[in-house]
């Protein structure tokens, strides 16, 4: 009775706030997304929200665009991010292991807010790159590297590399260095060992850092909104829209509820794709 209280106790407030601030909402925003206004005040059951997402091709290129985008993001994150995983996890030796990981997480002291203000900073017409590119004879007069999908692009991926670099890290510190010396003993290649070793053990890691860079990026509102402008056009600009702008709840529930099984979908045919399951993936990362 008394183990069966403590665990009662344990996880209490773990289920309390799954359930209060995850389920709940979810569940509220899936059932009005259904509902359809028939007069003031009056909503009745019906698919109107949906169809209305369907008609209009402005909501559906967005919806595909970030769908799209967020995968590209989540890819070159990984590119960039696994080797400084594998040289932190692997050939980073005493105090320049912790060194290593402070500097990753240095820039998350500040907000998003800040470090999206940053690169405004940095990629503005008259900002830093455009005077240093002109100082060198690159360009003859400033360019806005702003509002574009490059800069959107970079600030994705510059907010979601240390997410993806501590799952990496911690899936190849496991790895033994005895096995990869063993795969150059038999004769194999650098590009070999990575492929048939390195690669494989690391694969939790890799769908763990994916799935969270994935989900961090597509439900962005700040960084897609600051630094790419009116033609970075994200989905979640078109919930905010509908929610703050035009107070169509209904509207932006449907829109809402469609980013969550995107989402949900994207990361289901990764986990099927690389043949991981969501328990094995945070066992092993």
């Amino acid at each position: 009775m008394g183990r069966r209280l403590a665990l009662f106790l344990l996880l209490a407030p773990a289920v309390l706030w799954i359930g209060l601030l995850v389920i709940l909402p979810h569940v509220e925003i899936a059932i009005l997304s259904f509902s359809q206004r028939v007069a003031a005040r009056v909503y009745t059951f019906g698919f109107a929200n949906y169809l209305e997402f369907l008609a209009e091709p402005v909501y559906w290129r967005t919806f595909a665009r970030t769908a799209l985008l967020s995968i590209l993001v989540t890819l070159i994150t990984l590119v960039i991010s696994f080797p400084v995983a594998l040289y932190i996890a692997k050939f980073a030796r005493g105090k320049s292991k912790p060194v290593l990981f402070l500097l990753c997480l240095i820039p998350f002291w500040a907000s998003e807010l800040v470090r999206t203000l940053g690169w405004m900073m940095l990629l503005r017409e008259t900002g830093i790159l455009s005077h240093f590119l002109q100082a060198i004879g690159v360009i003859g007069r400033p360019v806005e590297f702003l509002y574009n999908d490059g800069a959107l692009v970079l600030g994705l991926v510059y907010g979601g590399m240390l997410f993806m670099i501590v799952p990496l890290t911690n899936a190849l510190e496991s790895l033994e260095t005895a096995q990869i010396e063993a795969g150059y003993d038999l004769g194999g290649s650098h590009l070999t060992v990575l492929r048939r070793i390195i690669i494989p053990h690391a694969m939790p890691g890799i769908v763990a850092g994916s799935i969270v860079v994935f989900m961090l990026t597509v439900g962005n509102f700040v960084t897609p909104v600051m630094l790419g402008g009116k033609n970075g056009l994200w989905f979640t600009e078109q919930i905010y829209s509908q929610f703050i702008t035009r107070f169509n709840w209904p509207q932006g529930s449907a829109f809402g509820f469609m980013l969550l099984l995107l989402s949900t979908v994207i990361v289901w045919i990764g986990l099927r794709l690389t043949g991981q399951g969501f328990s094995e993936t945070l066992r092993r990362s």
